[in-house]
């Protein structure tokens, strides 16, 4: 019988080993079938959902919890690939949004559907809302601990719904 530690000790290494194999798997079947990566997906994403189809990079990075270089190389990388393209601030010389194209708009619209079937088949539709509910409560106080409490009290679904299409 495991101790109330040892049984912490085995949910954070449950929680890792999760993340891994599922994010493993979208990140593998996304390359598979459209030919880029899962953070490209999340930036067609994050864009989409968008009213004007643009964002700032630094909210850009923030949305999709990557550093600002980081994302800078990625974006660089998707406007090769005509998906997005780069456009000055006009009130911030330093700043700089990305920019949803056609050609990225019609990728996301072409994976996206497959993808979110993948997030039930591995996540979403394996959890009843009790599941849900605990989860989500677990992980709020987590993350206010952290300091980041704004992340956990999003209106339910709303960060979900966005990244999964």
């Amino acid at each position: 019988m495991m101790t109330g530690e040892q049984e912490r000790r085995r949910a954070w290494q449950d929680f890792l080993y999760t993340y891994k194999v599922v994010l493993g798997d979208l990140e593998r079947r996304m390359m598979e079938e459209s030919g880029f990566p899962l953070t490209w997906y999340d930036i067609l994403a994050a864009l989409h959902q968008e009213p004007e189809r643009r964002l700032r990079l630094q909210a850009l990075a923030d949305s999709i919890m990557l550093s600002r270089s980081g994302l800078t190389r990625l974006v660089d990388r998707m406007a090769e690939a005509g998906l997005i393209r780069r456009e000055p601030c006009s009130t911030d010389r330093r700043g700089a949004y990305a920019v949803l194209t056609a050609d990225g708009e019609a990728a996301f619209q072409r994976v996206a559907p497959d993808h979110r079937r993948r997030v039930r088949e591995h996540f979403l539709g394996l959890l009843d809302d009790a599941d849900v509910g605990a989860l989500r409560a677990a992980l709020g106080k987590v993350l206010a601990a952290a300091g980041h409490a704004e992340r956990a009290y999003d209106a339910p679904g709303e960060r979900e719904a966005a990244l999964a299409g």
